[in-house]
């Protein structure tokens, strides 16, 4: 089954405490055994990497039932049910979620204080826009639709661009990437014009040239894609230059043909696409730049336990 969204999780998590005092990663644990989740859905990671999804979705049930007084810190990642809380397990309803915990005053206060954020009102966006999602997971998805206009932008800009500006920019991110390491000036890597193989660019892949990256870049419009033979042709233009490896960029995409032509072929040949490109560049700030720095803070258990 699919991780079970924070809200799904307030009543049992209500169960579990009433059984006694609780340590979160034991909730984790007893809960992902009750939803029979897999080896794989345990171990899925925010995109953070630093914490489980459903341990992260289990400790926001557990914060949201906190605030609506169903449950209670007792020490350091321990929790017991409270009074109101198994009060409203004599007679339980089928399921616990935010509009059941808007009759508690308590919650009614948090919901208020974080609608009166000028920025960003996280709390009434969890409870009436994205019910099943977690306020930090509404974050992220904030974050990637921001990425996805972005990286459509920054396609329409290369797109209204020469070829020369193109294969300029593919260079720029290569070196944005760690390659290039002798590349002081990127023209110099530049090596694109009549006789050229069929070759863009030149990178070093270290500061003494013994590795190299040959590069090929295509600005076409979107509806325009690279075919096959355009593979075959860059693969040509490798064996003269005896190289055994290169990366092909376009803004627009790829046949499956070519995709599968470059992996047949006996070089190294790696593809990216328009999609590919946008997100690379969003990544290694090419193109962009930072706007915002948003820091997200929890608290120090250690600083209490002093």
């Amino acid at each position: 089954m699919a991780i079970p969204d924070f809200q799904t999780l307030m009543l049992p998590v209500l169960r579990a405490c009433a059984a006694g005092e609780a340590r979160t990663a034991d909730l984790v644990e007893r809960l992902a055994e009750s939803f029979h989740l897999t080896a794989e859905e345990r171990a899925a990671l925010l995109p953070s990497g630093r914490q489980t999804t459903f341990a992260n979705r289990t400790h926001w049930a557990i914060a949201y039932l906190g605030k609506a007084g169903l449950v209670e810190r007792t020490r350091r990642a321990h929790y017991q049910v409270t009074a109101r809380g198994r009060q409203v397990l004599v007679a339980p309803p089928e399921r616990i979620d935010i509009r059941f915990l808007g009759q508690f005053p308590e919650f009614q206060t948090f919901r208020e204080t974080g609608d009166r954020e000028e920025d960003a009102p996280i709390i009434s966006a969890a409870s009436d826009e994205s019910p099943v999602l977690t306020p930090d997971e509404i974050m992220r998805r904030a974050q990637r639709q921001l990425e996805e206009a972005l990286a459509d932008e920054l396609l329409q800009r290369i797109w209204s661009g020469t070829p020369q500006f193109f294969e300029s920019l593919v260079v720029r991110l290569l070196v944005a990437m760690g390659y290039g390491g002798s590349v002081t000036d990127v023209s110099k890597a530049l090596v694109g014009g009549p006789g050229d193989g069929g070759i863009d660019g030149v990178i070093d892949q270290d500061a003494l040239g013994l590795d190299r990256v040959y590069v090929q870049a295509k600005r076409y419009a979107e509806d325009r894609t690279i075919g096959a033979g355009a593979i075959r042709d860059f693969f040509g233009g490798l064996d003269i230059k005896k190289a055994t490896k290169g990366v092909f960029v376009t803004s627009s995409s790829f046949t499956k043909d070519a995709t599968q032509t470059a992996d047949l072929l006996g070089k190294r040949i790696v593809l990216i696409d328009g999609p590919h490109l946008a997100r690379l560049m969003i990544r290694f700030e090419v193109g962009c730049r930072v706007e915002e720095v948003l820091t997200i803070k929890k608290i120090d258990e250690e600083f209490f336990e002093g």
